[in-house]
């Protein structure tokens, strides 16, 4: 049986799931999720009710979250890119990265997006500039980091540069990367440049207006 993706091509936490598809040319058979009462989203509530995707089927397995299902590739589906390194050492700092970009850069970039659509006298504007400040200082020790780097963790592409290309990618619209960052500058362009992203980007192009905060003409 195939493996069976359900996703939306705009949604960040897809495109990190996609990249490492992408990666090793796993194949797929695509579960568009087009809307409430399409039958991807009836099927996946049925086997996810909190109906969060990207959502991976592979035979008798349902596997939830972005990583995870990058980790499930790797263990029954490997290619010649490992995306966790097989030193446990190596492999917790990918993991930990792999955290930090979900955790600092991707959460407080949808509580930006979220808050936009939110009903007016609904929203909230302190909760924004939290998330904002959180984005300012991912920025800030990331620079740091990526300071003489190619990639976040180790001298390889891994599972936290799949997570990095989509998350950085749109914090960048959402509250823009100061040039004062520069090294996080380069790193999302090299990350715009790895063909798996490119490609994730590309299929997601036709989205580009319903963009709460209305998407740069750019990238």
């Amino acid at each position: 049986m195939a493996l069976q993706l359900y996703y939306h091509p705009f949604s960040s936490y897809c495109q990190k799931a996609l990249i490492a598809f992408y990666e090793n040319d796993i194949g797929f058979e695509p579960r568009l999720l087009e809307g409430p009462d399409s039958e991807a989203m009836q099927r996946l509530a049925e086997l996810w009710p909190m109906k969060r995707f990207p959502m991976l089927v592979d035979g008798d397995q349902t596997i939830i979250e972005a990583s995870c299902i990058i980790e499930h590739l790797g263990l029954h589906h490997p290619g010649p890119v490992r995306l966790i390194p097989d030193n446990p050492a190596a492999a917790l700092e990918v993991r930990m990265w792999d955290r930090f970009f979900d955790n600092y850069v991707s959460t407080p970039q949808q509580k930006v997006v979220f808050d936009a659509i939110r009903p007016e006298g609904t929203r909230d504007a302190y909760g924004v500039r939290e998330a904002q400040q959180m984005l300012e200082t991912a920025y800030a020790w990331l620079d740091r980091r990526m300071a003489g780097r190619e990639w976040v963790a180790g001298d390889h592409f891994s599972l936290a540069d799949c997570g990095a290309a989509p998350f950085l990618f749109y914090a960048d619209w959402t509250h823009p990367i100061a040039e004062g960052f520069a090294h996080v500058r380069a790193y999302r362009q090299r990350l715009l440049k790895r063909p798996s992203f490119a490609r994730a980007v590309d299929e997601a192009r036709p989205f580009r207006p319903y963009f709460p905060l209305g998407a740069p003409d750019r990238d």
